[in-house]
């Protein structure tokens, strides 16, 4: 079938259910984009940026990849964060991994997977980085949740370090990175208590909750 008619019509229900309760929404939402957050997300299709944050379109810029990753290699990442720092002139930068993300799960097993595991290699780096403390927590479960956080802290001292936040905060620019994750079996959104808001601020935060999150 080349044309996807559920899709379609679920689109069309949603846009007049948008019109009727805004009748000038999409006019407006034309004219300008000004979202205050950017996401940088899991791919997950069970971790949706706008719909569990309970944000319409235009109040949040949306950067997803496998295990929600920020590597300084990473240029389509980097281009979308220096977009919505430098133009869109976003205030926060959410970090959001999930409970029982399968790229962290992968990170963690010896099994080869192909060209993902050229993706997940940092990952990798940062659980064998950590394998004796994490091997400590007996649950299984329990011991991805803690890489899952971890992992969330890590990306967040990676995008603080990148030229394009740091230089924002030498304009002085309002910009805070948050570190959070998202739990699927409940659906609520989990503050991991970091957020950076300027330099100085990048090492502290990055050492005290990688600490925090072990000790568990």
């Amino acid at each position: 079938m080349r044309i996807l008619k559920q899709l379609f019509d679920n689109n069309q229900d949603w846009s007049e259910r948008i019109k009727s309760e805004d009748p000038a929404f999409f006019e407006k939402l034309a004219l300008q984009q000004a979202p205050e957050y950017l996401w940088i997300g899991c791919s997950d299709s069970r971790v949706p940026a706008n719909q569990l944050t309970g944000l319409l379109p235009g109040d949040v810029f949306v950067h997803r990849n496998v295990a929600n990753l920020v590597m300084h290699t990473d240029f389509n990442c980097l281009s979308v964060v220096q977009y919505a720092v430098e133009v869109l002139k976003v205030k926060h930068i959410i970090i959001c991994g999930h409970y029982g993300c399968g790229g962290v799960k992968a990170a963690m097993g010896d099994a080869e997977l192909g060209l993902i595991d050229n993706w997940l290699a940092s990952l990798k780096d940062l659980y064998q980085r950590y394998r004796k403390d994490l091997l400590g927590i007996e649950d299984e479960q329990l011991r991805e949740d803690a890489l899952c956080e971890l992992n969330v802290v890590e990306q967040v001292a990676n995008l603080c370090r990148t030229t394009i936040v740091q230089h924002a905060w030498q304009r002085g620019q309002e910009l805070s990175v948050h570190g959070w994750v998202y739990g699927i079996q409940d659906g609520r959104l989990h503050d991991l208590d970091v957020c950076v808001s300027e330099q100085e601020e990048t090492p502290d935060v990055y050492r005290i909750l990688q600490q925090r999150i072990l000790d568990k």
